[in-house]
């Protein structure tokens, strides 16, 4: 069994026909299209991770680490695009209980956005890339934290994990960090492929500097369900 569901599209701007090719060969099919931006991003954040909550064979502390991440990667796109709205795709395979997600955007892309820094202005674009998902890189609007963070999840529980921005593009995949060419994107698309059957940390996604699990707990789960943890 297949769900798929994609959020936020800006049709005028975005080849999502390709993305569609390129990430999710397999489940096409059944996709439905919408916008997110600063004004609906919370409600979006809500609805994708609240229907991953209804398929109990998801392990809870991968969607209490995935939330975060989730929320930090939409964030990035209004944040540090210079564009005011993105694109996100999610494909939820239950039966190998892997779980995919896309974000785009048709930004300023990851060196631009870096080179805003006067200590990275030079930065070349895979160096750029390479950096991105260290802790603390920032272009100075934010604290550098949420791919990085994200990079700590895909250790965990990850498949894959592709940051693809202008001619390049970033693949962390058992481990391995690689850097190679890719087909021109305009601006920066981050893929993420998850094992849902994994039983994880979420405090240390975040190196501890947050509770993700109780912010997870308190945002999507009832009463009955918070005492089921316990």
């Amino acid at each position: 069994m297949y769900l798929c569901f994609v959020i936020a599209y800006n049709t005028i701007y975005m080849n999502l026909t390709k993305l569609i090719k390129q990430y999710f060969p397999s489940g096409n099919d059944d996709i439905t299209i919408d916008v997110f931006d600063e004004k609906n991003i919370y409600d979006v954040y809500q609805r994708v991770v609240g229907i991953l909550t209804q398929y109990i064979e998801i392990e809870t502390t991968v969607l209490q680490a995935m939330s975060y991440c989730f929320y930090e990667i939409l964030d990035n796109v209004l944040t540090h695009s210079g564009k005011e709205m993105g694109t996100i795709i999610t494909h939820y395979d239950s039966t190998n209980h892997i779980l995919s997600f896309l974000v785009a955007d048709d930004g300023i892309g990851v060196r631009a956005s870096l080179s805003e820094n006067n200590n990275y202005s030079d930065v070349t674009e895979p160096d750029a890339l390479r950096m991105c998902i260290q802790d603390a890189i920032t272009d100075g609007k934010g604290m550098g934290f949420g791919l990085y963070s994200t990079s700590l999840l895909v250790r965990d529980a990850g498949l894959q994990f592709v940051v693809r921005s202008g001619n390049h593009r970033l693949l962390v995949q058992n481990g391995v960090e690689s850097i190679a060419e890719s087909d021109f994107w305009q601006g920066t698309v981050v893929y993420l492929q998850l094992h849902t059957n994994r039983e994880i940390n979420p405090a240390e996604v975040v190196a501890n500097r947050t509770n993700v699990a109780a912010q997870y707990n308190e945002t999507f789960l009832n009463d009955n369900e918070l005492e089921e943890l316990w």
